[in-house]
């Protein structure tokens, strides 16, 4: 199986994470639209525990606004996620997604724009320590 997303591991807690994750992002022009506690939706819905997962919605308007332009469709692909997750030794890891896996597939006029925002998101993960 293909692995997903850019990845990134920290020695940090998830709490750390989550104030450091934000800032990288907004370093590359990112805000975060949304954030999902994916451990409290499970234990709500389906009574499960669940270690401590966030998922990020993620989203550049520059680049978000280009791939609109070049294909309405692409909205089922926006905003970019970013997850944070503690991993079973204690430390925590971030993955992002990768545009060229997602935006670019199948459709050769998002390539360029995908390139981009995975350049930046890949920066991203580099500024977490």
């Amino acid at each position: 199986m293909a692995t997903m997303g850019l990845h990134r591991n920290l020695h940090c807690t998830l709490d750390e994470a989550l104030q450091k994750v934000p800032e990288a992002l907004k370093s590359e022009g990112f805000g975060v639209l949304t954030e999902i506690d994916v451990a409290a939706t499970l234990q709500k819905k389906l009574g499960v525990n669940f270690r401590r997962y966030r998922i990020l919605g993620a989203c550049n308007p520059t680049f978000a606004h280009q791939a609109l332009q070049t294909d309405l469709n692409v909205g089922t692909l926006l905003p970019c996620n970013v997850v944070v997750y503690e991993n079973d030794g204690g430390d925590v890891s971030v993955v992002a997604v990768d545009p060229l896996q997602t935006l670019a597939e199948g459709n050769e006029a998002l390539r360029p724009i995908a390139a981009s925002v995975r350049e930046k998101l890949e920066r991203v993960l580099a500024r977490l320590e």
